[in-house]
C-alpha cells in the first residue's frame, strides 16, 4: 500500500469515526452498543473500537455513557425529575449503573449532585453552565495542589 493510497483510508476510516460520534450525540437515549455502531459504518466492533479510543481518547461505550451524564446532570440541575426519571430519560436501563457511573464521572451520586446544583447555575447562560459543570473522569483528572481561594 502506498503512503497516499495509507492516507487516504485513513482520511475515510476519519470520517466514518465521526459519524459514529454524530451518531452517539444524536441517539445517546437509544440503546446503542459497539456491535450496532460498528455496523453502521461497515467496521468489526473491534477496530471501531480500537480505532475510536485512538480519535478520541476513549471507548465508545465510555463517549457515550459521558454524553449521557452531561444530560443526566443538566435534567438534574432543573430539579423536576427524579433520579430514576432522569437515568431512564437520558437512555440508561439500570439504575444502579446509571449512579455508579455518575458518580465514577462526577464525584458524588446523582442525588447529591441534585440537591448541590438546585439554583447553582440558575444565573448563568446554559451554554456557560453546560462548561463549567462538564463531567471530568476522576481516575483521568490530573491531581492539583490545593487551590487558594
Amino acid at each position: 500500500m502506498t503512503s497516499s493510497t495509507a492516507a487516504a483510508q485513513h482520511l475515510r476510516d476519519l470520517a466514518r469515526l465521526r459519524r459514529v460520534r454524530d451518531r452517539i450525540d444524536r441517539e445517546y437515549t437509544q440503546p446503542l452498543d459497539v456491535e450496532a455502531l460498528a455496523r453502521g459504518v461497515n467496521m468489526s466492533a473491534g477496530h471501531l473500537s480500537r480505532q475510536f479510543r485512538l480519535a478520541y481518547g476513549e471507548s465508545p461505550y465510555s463517549y457515550l455513557m459521558t454524553r449521557r451524564i452531561e444530560r443526566a446532570m443538566a435534567l438534574l440541575r432543573r430539579g423536576d425529575l427524579s433520579v430514576t426519571d432522569v437515568c431512564f430519560a437520558v437512555g440508561c436501563s439500570s439504575l444502579g449503573t446509571f449512579s455508579t457511573r455518575f458518580t465514577e464521572l462526577v464525584g458524588v451520586p446523582p442525588s447529591t449532585y441534585r440537591a448541590q446544583a438546585a439554583g447553582g447555575t440558575a444565573e448563568m447562560p446554559p451554554c456557560l453552565a453546560k462548561q463549567v459543570t462538564r463531567p471530568v473522569r476522576n481516575r483521568e483528572a490530573k491531581a492539583t495542589g490545593p487551590q487558594l481561594a
